[in-house]
């Protein structure tokens, strides 16, 4: 499993964050309950917004050849294939 990038942990930080203290003020709960069902709640909400923010796509050693060679223009047909004519 890839390691997450800085943005899907910032991301996912503070969606749990943000969401369980508007949870909170709202639902105006005071038992252990309540606020363990929230938490859990809140948690599940910051893991789902952290995976499914993009990912950028790492280009590895092949990607970049096929790049460059993608680049490079094809070499021109010889002479001796379409003559001219004067």
């Amino acid at each position: 499993m890839p390691r997450p990038t800085a943005a899907q942990l910032a991301y996912g930080s503070a969606t749990v964050i943000v969401s369980t203290i508007a949870m909170l003020l709202l639902s105006q709960t005071s038992t252990g309950f309540g606020v363990g069902v929230i938490s859990a709640a809140a948690l599940a909400l910051g893991l789902l917004v952290a995976l499914t923010v993009p990912v950028p796509k790492r280009r590895g050693r092949h990607a970049a050849r096929t790049a460059v060679a993608a680049r490079v223009p094809e070499p021109r047909a010889a002479a001796s294939e379409h003559p001219v004519h004067h």
